[in-house]
C-alpha cells in the first residue's frame, strides 16, 4: 500500500507563499499518477492538483490555477506543491494522495495531511 508524508505547511499571510512537500515510500513512486486535495474547516475533500507519472501533464482547479504549482522529484520519490498568492480560501488541510479519480478525491492513498492557514 504504501505511506505519504507531508510536510512544510504552517500559517502565513494572504499574499505570501508556501512549498509543501510529500515523502512517498512503499510502492513505485515514478509509476504513480499523484495529486493534491484539501479539506477546509467544515467542507469536504477537494481536488487541487495532479501529475502524471513523468511530470509530463498538470491539471489545475480554477481556484488554484496560476498560483500553484505541482512538480516532482521522482529520484527522491517526493511531490510538491509550490503554493503563491496564498488567499484565506486557501486555508485547509492538505493532503497527498496516489492514484485519484480523474480530478477526483477518492484515492487509493492518502498522507496524514499538513495544515495551511491564510491569514487576511
Amino acid at each position: 500500500q504504501g505511506q505519504l508524508v507531508e510536510s512544510g505547511g504552517g500559517l502565513v499571510h494572504a499574499g505570501d507563499s508556501l512549498r509543501l512537500s510529500c515523502v512517498a515510500s512503499g510502492f513505485p513512486f515514478d509509476r504513480n499518477f499523484m495529486a493534491w486535495v484539501r479539506q477546509a474547516p467544515g467542507k469536504g475533500l477537494e481536488w487541487v492538483s495532479s501529475l502524471y507519472s513523468d511530470g509530463s501533464n498538470t491539471d489545475y482547479a480554477d481556484s488554484v490555477k496560476g498560483r500553484f504549482t505541482i512538480s516532482r522529484d521522482n529520484a527522491k520519490n517526493t511531490l510538491y506543491l509550490q503554493m503563491n498568492s496564498l488567499k484565506t480560501e486557501d486555508t485547509a488541510m492538505y493532503y497527498c494522495a496516489r492514484a485519484c479519480t480523474f480530478r477526483g478525491t477518492r484515492c487509493q492513498l492518502k498522507g496524514q495531511g499538513t495544515q495551511v492557514t491564510v491569514s487576511s
